[in-house]
């Protein structure tokens, strides 16, 4: 049995989990003295319903009942799940995944952001797809033309827009690249980063050669991005091969601390949108 401390990492998308795919398969935790591996397959996350409370998603289940050690998501649902959490946590960093969300459609009338003025735009409610999308619109055609539908996780907003279902999705890689493949077109987009959740178990040690290993291994996907391009592509279902994933919608870099200052600002933007009601009595919120 390893000695090394054991830490689980919850899935998220591949495009957001390609540094921490990259460090297990590499061994670069393992020379950090860790034992890290992912929490369940990612097949386990696809079975997430679109119906579903958010609690429930596989990643913030697995995290509130002890399952996993961490998970990466959007900055604002860092904040949001550990609010609505039953298990303390903290927000240990900002991750190394820096992404787009895309509003895309096939509708020739859509074109610019104004033009989405009360158009559905079909999101997963209260992921990174919701909050960008509310912040790319809201300042062309105003908040109250700002029409928010949920649809589920990325291939099923796809597969909804590509069979006439939905008029317009925001999605991430790799369904951008595979959204202008298929002769899609981009109305608008939005580059964030992400928080890492972790648990309090952690030690500042055990977080930072985590981060060490993590950040070499953004250092071998920016030297040779296409030797592990297959992980993202893979949750395209075969639709598109991993040479055909675009550079321009994902960058990694080096993680970074998470600002007290910038975390207010997100908090603030949250409270005056109605997205959070407060520190849960279960999670403390903790900034490192």
């Amino acid at each position: 049995m390893s000695e090394r401390p054991v830490v689980k990492i919850a899935p998220n998308n591949p495009v957001f989990d390609l540094p921490v795919l990259v460090g297990i398969e590499k061994g670069l935790f393992a020379k950090a003295g860790l034992d890290v591996s992912m929490s369940a397959p990612y097949e386990a996350r696809e079975k997430d319903s679109a119906a579903a409370p958010i609690m429930t998603r596989l990643k913030e289940q697995m995290f509130d009942c002890g399952g996993a050690d961490s998970y990466n998501v959007c900055e604002w649902a860092s904040i949001d799940r550990l609010e609505r959490g039953k298990r303390g946590g903290n927000i240990a960093a900002l991750r190394s995944a820096v992404a787009a969300q895309a509003i895309v459609t096939f509708d020739e009338a859509l074109q610019v952001p104004r033009d989405l003025a009360d158009v559905p735009v079909v999101v997963q409610e209260l992921t990174g797809s919701h909050y960008t999308t509310v912040q790319m619109l809201e300042s062309a055609v105003g908040a109250s033309h700002v029409k928010i539908q949920p649809g589920g996780l990325p291939l099923t907003r796809w597969q909804g827009l590509k069979d006439g279902t939905f008029r317009a999705v925001t999605v991430m890689e790799p369904f951008i690249s595979l959204a202008l493949k298929e002769g899609a077109h981009i109305v608008a987009a939005q580059f964030y980063r992400g928080g890492e959740v972790v648990s309090p178990e952690l030690t500042a040690e055990q977080r930072k050669a985590y981060y060490d290993a993590e950040n070499a291994a953004v250092d071998l996907i920016n030297a040779d991005f296409y030797k592990y391009a297959h992980h993202i592509a893979k949750s395209a279902k075969g639709a598109l091969e991993p040479h055909e994933l675009l550079r321009a919608f994902v960058r990694y870099k080096h993680v970074d601390t998470y600002d007290t200052t910038l975390f207010g600002r997100t908090y603030d933007w949250m409270k005056s949108h109605g997205m959070t009601e407060g520190q849960s009595e279960h999670a403390t919120l903790i900034v490192s």
